[in-house]
């Protein structure tokens, strides 16, 4: 039974913390706020909640390996998860709209004909053909497996299928998401519902590679869900679930260095002067733990190597709690594209919010979530630039963005500025005090070619017994992702380094 101390109290470091102590370690988690869930928090006033971090899940078969890997008790006993119908409703710059079935190929192609004409449901549902085939190259090593040593192999090859595509005399294949767009869709509708899926991950599609079509396609394959009270509460009984297999978590406590002894990590100092000795040390992103290891190399030239954290998109929510009730069959989320897509990439390239965001609206029929039947909780989000790159502490900034967000709302539901009682806008600012992220950044997904941009080091570090978790390193960000990274980890320290990866 080896000591174990865990930076942070994410979502992944949770996942791996109570894998790690159902197979016998005695686990310790030091987690410099107040609370658990990293980006998955909760803005609570006059009996309306918010979802400030995701606001749907995908992919909750990695949730509910968790229960059953760390306990009797399945995920479903301990809430309640619901498929989102529609997975979303879309209203495009040109006004047309159109709402898409959950996990229903034939019903998104239906859907998508009466809604952009003939032949675009037949264009998009041959894309997720094409996309299948791009998840089933690249899912297991991606998102099942630690980090490969020969990872170059990722970088090189492009698992999407692209299709050949004749241009000035030459034959070319798509290998970014907006040449999939552009290409293949051959609709602005449908290159903004594809684009879209990249925007909410803070990617540009025109740097996306094509292997970024795995985004919509995990959508669409898996379904769209959403956790009763708010995904909040996911991350409340992952911490239950940690609890009752007798982890035990520190709160307040900052975490300052890393500690080695004969050249392995021995655990942690914090910042009260403190020391918490341990036998292996699991880590937060590694660019921030790096800075804790003093002087030492995580990873060699031949590894991915950490990159800074701000350079990645980060994003602006805007909370409404509404008079009024929630109308029947409203949508539970709604994206508004921006009316200029030119203008909105141009402005991330600049490192500037765009003066009319693409604009995702969750609006959740959950009672848990308004004081009663006659308010609705509304929740806004935009990807903005990170606050590396971008000033979110300036005069106005934060406000002015946010009216637009709400200008670009009012698309979706008319009247939404009169029937606001009050708003709360959040940051990058926020989510770096949250989270530790720099400029309050949120990573992404890993994905497959473009030399290895998108790809994130691996778990385990170049210093024996340190081992790093979470959306920063392998396999990237985003909740179904963070899961596994979790699951990685405590594979890699429970199996050892012959740990293949997850069945």
């Amino acid at each position: 039974m080896a000591r174990i101390a865990v930076i942070g109290a994410g979502t992944g470091a949770m996942a791996a913390a109570a894998r790690l102590a159902v197979a016998g370690h005695r686990v310790a988690v030091y987690e410099r706020t107040e609370t658990y869930g990293g980006a998955v928090r909760r803005f609570e006033r006059d009996g309306f909640s918010f979802d400030t971090g995701p606001g749907l899940l995908t992919l909750p078969a990695v949730w509910r390996d968790l229960f059953v890997k760390t306990g009797k008790e399945p995920l479903e006993d301990r809430v309640e998860l619901l498929q989102v119908d529609p997975s979303s409703r879309h209203v495009f710059a040109d006004g047309t709209e159109v709402s898409l079935p959950n996990a229903s190929r034939a019903g998104v192609v239906a859907a998508l004909d009466e809604a952009l004409g003939a032949g675009a449901g037949g264009r998009w549902g041959d894309f997720l053909v094409r996309a299948r085939e791009s998840w089933d190259r690249s899912r297991r090593p991606l998102l099942e497996e630690p980090l490969w040593p020969n990872w170059r192999v990722l970088a090189e090859r492009e698992p999407y299928p692209a299709v050949p595509h004749k241009r000035l005399l030459r034959t070319r294949r798509a290998a970014t998401l907006a040449e999939i767009g552009a290409w293949e869709l051959r609709d602005p509708r449908l290159t903004a519902l594809l684009e879209s899926h990249a925007l909410a991950y803070g990617l540009d599609p025109e740097a996306a590679p094509a292997s970024a079509a795995v985004l919509p396609y995990m959508e669409h394959a898996f379904g769209t869900w959403y956790v009763l009270g708010g995904i909040r509460e996911l991350a409340r009984v992952v911490y239950e679930r940690c609890l009752a297999r007798k982890v035990e978590f520190h709160f307040g406590a900052e975490v300052t260095a890393v500690l080695e002894k004969d050249g392995r990590a021995a655990g942690l100092e914090l910042a009260d002067g403190t020391v918490a000795e341990a036998d292996l040390v699991v880590g937060t992103g590694p660019w921030r733990l790096g800075e804790l290891v003093r002087g030492r190399e995580l990873y060699g030239v031949e590894d991915v190597e950490p990159r800074p954290e701000g350079g990645a998109g980060g994003r602006v929510v805007v909370c409404l709690a509404l008079r009024g009730a929630r109308e029947a069959g409203a949508a539970h989320r709604t994206v508004v594209h921006a009316p200029d897509r030119r203008a909105e990439l141009d402005s991330f390239g600049l490192g500037e919010p765009p003066a009319r965001p693409t604009v995702r609206v969750d609006r959740p029929d959950d009672p848990a979530l308004r004081p009663d039947e006659e308010h609705e909780s509304v929740v806004l989000t935009a990807t903005v630039p990170s606050g590396t790159l971008y000033d979110w502490t300036a005069p106005g900034a934060a406000d002015s963005f946010a009216d637009r967000m709400v200008e670009a709302a009012e698309r979706a539901i008319p009247g939404l500025r009169e029937r606001t009682l009050w708003r709360e806008v959040r940051t990058p600012v926020h989510t770096e005090a949250e989270t530790g992220a720099e400029g309050g950044a949120v990573p992404a997904p890993a994905l497959a070619a473009a030399e290895g941009t998108f790809l994130y080091p691996a778990n385990s570090t170049r210093i024996p017994g340190l081992f790093s978790v979470g959306g920063w390193s392998h396999p990237g960000g985003g909740l179904p992702h963070a899961g596994m990274s979790g699951a990685l980890v405590a594979g890699l320290i429970v199996e050892g380094p012959d740990f293949r990866g997850s069945q």
